[in-house]
């Protein structure tokens, strides 16, 4: 039943994953010499990512979107808020916490114990899961509640220490990753839905948004907090594999753990639903199965990407990022960096389902091809930044003050619609392709330029999921110009049609 859908979602997957496995073929082919072990463990994960995102996509589609907007459109229906924004502040907290990209952060923090670290994180993003539902009931405007919110973070961020100003950044990307994305997009949409007035579907959007701010906070406040001297890294294993049954291990290895991760993350999707269907509707069978194999294509498909970023992807990502550090001319990893972020973004699996969303809201008026390169854009922008942040050692918040103002000032001259769908894209493009290959990337880079990998390289993320504010923003203001263009021609059609008598016949 599901072949034709399967077949559908393998050449997305392709046309994504391809492109950025051909780069890192041609560069190691032509300018950087990459152990055999280290390509060979790409280009296998690289498969690993393509099947994965196939099965991904297709079980957030089946499962998580209907789960999430079925959930929200339940819960506004019983017209009760506090328990709205309790299980509001549940659902963002738990899934939060099972995110295996928070895993990943705390680990790189270590001066503040990971359990410590992941609870006070998921408990910021349900906050503002809260706040985020209580934006959608009561009609507030996101432009005003993002500047009150950023005015804080940077207030925060000159009192934190400076070691810890990219770490912080970054995990607003990193907790918003391929698990949250789908279920709370959705949780939105059904939330909005119980509103009968025309802004409702632009409301619906947002929750990203906000989500991705809480992280941020978070972090800033607990290195006030504990006052760490500073924030420490995992070095990154570059992989010496001389044989297939060494590669084939590498990976059997890997599997275990991401079978386990991402158990723990669909469980609390899992058994929200199930209280869901006890307590308030109970689904068909059919409805049901359709969701269980949602699920378990969902399950598959984040076992197989997960896996094949981790042990494929990260230490590719660090030895090119070492090797082209080390030429003669090293600004040669900006453009080339560019030009991994441009396409490098296609293969994050969120991003396959906010596009989806943003063509069902806007009724195909922002097609998914126009927020895809809009994306693309802003993310080879800023891994360019980013690159000059690691050749230089500027501080980051030179990059981020201006480019959160300027997106924040355009959110008042574009449809409220482009305001969210941006912020929330920049938590859905700062995702496990960004942290498994950009990330380590910068820091092979950075270790070879002889800068500070915590300041210097920590922050990849961070501008990755700034730069499309500014980019989908700016498709705003575009698409708001050609719909001013076109409105005179709309009213010289309609003068015609008036001036016609009531008997006329009009010949088509």
């Amino acid at each position: 039943m599901y072949q034709t859908k399967l077949a559908e979602k393998l050449k997305e997957a392709l046309s994504a994953v391809v492109p950025i496995a051909l780069i890192v073929l041609v560069l190691s082919l032509t300018l950087v010499s990459v152990p055999s072990g280290t390509l060979l463990t790409f280009m296998f994960g690289s498969m690993m990512l393509i099947v994965g995102m196939m099965f991904f996509t297709l079980g957030a589609e089946l499962s998580m979107q209907p789960m999430g907007s079925r959930i929200g459109a339940t819960l506004t229906k019983t017209r009760k808020l506090p328990l709205i924004l309790v299980i509001g502040f549940v659902l963002g907290a738990l899934i939060t916490v099972s995110e295996p990209d928070l895993q990943v952060l705390a680990g790189q923090v270590q001066s503040i114990p990971n359990m410590t670290l992941i609870l006070s994180v998921g408990i910021g993003v349900g906050i503002f899961l809260m706040i985020a539902i209580l934006r959608i009931l009561l009609q507030v405007r996101l432009s005003w509640l993002l500047i009150g919110l950023y005015a804080v973070v940077f207030v925060l961020a000159f009192l934190a220490p400076e070691d810890f100003l990219a770490v912080a950044f970054d995990a607003g990307g990193v907790t918003t990753g391929p698990m949250t994305v789908p279920f709370i997009m959705s949780f939105g949409l059904g939330i909005a839905a119980i509103r009968s007035d025309q802004a409702a579907s632009d409301d619906s959007m947002g929750l990203i948004a906000l989500c991705s701010v809480g992280p941020i906070l978070t972090v800033l406040i607990l290195s006030l907090i504990y006052e760490p001297e500073s924030a420490v890294y995992a070095v990154t294993q570059v992989p010496d594999v001389s044989e297939s049954l060494g590669l084939g291990r590498m990976f059997l290895n890997g599997v275990p753990v991401y079978i386990e991760e991402i158990a723990k993350a669909l469980l609390p999707i899992v058994l929200v639903f199930a209280a869901y269907q006890v307590l308030f509707v109970r689904h068909g069978k059919q409805s049901l199965t359709k969701v269980a194999v949602g699920l378990l294509y969902t399950y598959i498909g984040l076992v197989l990407f997960l896996t094949g970023a981790g042990v494929g992807f990260m230490p590719a990502g660090f030895f090119l990022g070492r090797a082209l550090a080390s030429f003669r001319v090293p600004a040669v990893i900006v453009p080339i960096g560019m030009l991994i972020g441009y396409f490098i973004v296609r293969a994050e699996p969120a991003v396959y389902v906010l596009k989806k969303q943003v063509e069902e809201i806007t009724s195909g008026a922002v097609s998914g091809e126009m927020l895809g390169a809009s994306l693309s854009f802003g993310v080879a922008v800023s891994i360019g930044i980013s690159m000059v942040r690691v050749l230089t050692g500027l501080n980051i918040l030179y990059f981020l003050i201006p480019g959160y103002g300027l997106a924040l000032v355009l959110s008042f001259f574009v449809p409220k619609i482009f305001t969210a769908i941006a912020f929330d894209s920049g938590g859905v493009a700062s995702g496990p392709m960004t942290a498994a290959f950009l990330l380590p990337f910068a820091m092979g880079a950075c270790s070879t330029a002889g800068g500070n990998v915590v300041t210097d390289a920590f922050g990849v993320v961070a501008m990755v999921a700034m730069t499309p504010l500014i980019t989908i923003q700016l498709l705003g203001l575009v698409y708001q110009a050609r719909k001013r263009r076109q409105k005179p021609d709309a009213a010289v059609s309609g003068d015609l049609f008036a001036e016609l008598d009531d008997n006329a016949i009009i010949e088509l």
